[in-house]
C-alpha cells in the first residue's frame, strides 16, 4: 500500500532529522531540502503529497516558497516556524498555509496535524454527496468547489472549512465547532486560524462572483454559511 511522501523544508539538520523520524516511524516516506531553492526542485520532480515548510532559509524563505507553490498547486502545507506573533501566523495561512505550528512543537501533534490533512484529503475523495447553493457547488467526490462551473482555487484546509459550513446552512459554528469538523478533537492550536480561512475563502468566492455573499460572521459566536444575492443599490 502507497504511503503519502512528505517534504521537510528547514535549514536546521537538528529540525529535519527529528521531523523526519517521526515521520517514518509512522510510515510516511520523506524527502528533506535545507532552503527554498532545492525544496522548490524538489518539489517539482518528486510532487510529495505533503509539505513542512520553515519560513526562515537561506536562498527563498518559506513564506516565497509557499506563494510559488501556491500558483501551482493545492497540495496542503503545514509551516513550522518559531515565529508566533499573530501576524506572521496570518501571513502565513494568507498565502496558502494549511496549518502553522511554532517551534518549539510536540512531535506527536504535528504528526497527528499531517495525519488529518491527509486523511481529509482522502476522504473528500470518496464522498459523493455535492452541496449546490446559488452559483456555488461545493464537491465533495472531486474535493473542490466551483462557482458557476468554474473551479475556485481552495488550499485543503480552506476546502474542508467551506464544506464544514456548508454541510449546515443556516447554522451557526463556533471556531471550536470548525476545528472539530476540520481538525478533529486532538487539536490544540491557535483557534483564530479559522478567521484567516475564511476571509481567504469570501476573497476567493466573491472575487469570483462579487454579485453573492456565501459566509456571515455572527459576532462573538462564530461564522455561518447563507448564499444571499447581493442587492444592487438604485
Amino acid at each position: 500500500m502507497r504511503r503519502e511522501k512528505i517534504l521537510i523544508v528547514d535549514d536546521e539538520p537538528r529540525i529535519v532529522s527529528f521531523v523526519k523520524a517521526y515521520l517514518e516511524r509512522e510510515g510516511y516516506p520523506t524527502l528533506e531540502a535545507g532552503d527554498g531553492l532545492k525544496a522548490l526542485e524538489l518539489w517539482r520532480e518528486q510532487r510529495p503529497d505533503l509539505i513542512i515548510l520553515d519560513v526562515l532559509m537561506p536562498r527563498l524563505d518559506g513564506l516565497e516558497f509557499c506563494r510559488e507553490v501556491r500558483r501551482e498547486s493545492n497540495v496542503p502545507i503545514v509551516i513550522l516556524s518559531a515565529r508566533s506573533d499573530e501576524d506572521d501566523r496570518i501571513l502565513g495561512l494568507e498565502l496558502g498555509a494549511d496549518d502553522y505550528v511554532v517551534k518549539p512543537f510536540s512531535p506527536r501533534e504535528l504528526v497527528a496535524r499531517v495525519r488529518s490533512l491527509l486523511r481529509r484529503r482522502s476522504e473528500g475523495a470518496g464522498d459523493e454527496d455535492n452541496i449546490v447553493a446559488g452559483p456555488l457547488t461545493v464537491e465533495g467526490r472531486g474535493h473542490r468547489a466551483t462557482l458557476n462551473g468554474e473551479e475556485v482555487p481552495l488550499t485543503p484546509m480552506e476546502f474542508a472549512v467551506l464544506k464544514a459550513l456548508a454541510s449546515h446552512p443556516g447554522m451557526v459554528l463556533s471556531r471550536e465547532q470548525i476545528i472539530r469538523m476540520t481538525q478533529g478533537d486532538y487539536y490544540e492550536g491557535y483557534d483564530r486560524n479559522i478567521d484567516t480561512h475564511v476571509k481567504n475563502i469570501r476573497r476567493k468566492l466573491e472575487g469570483k462572483e462579487g454579485g453573492w455573499t456565501f459566509i456571515e460572521t455572527v459576532h462573538r459566536v462564530g461564522y455561518r454559511f447563507r448564499a444571499k444575492e447581493r442587492k444592487e443599490k438604485v
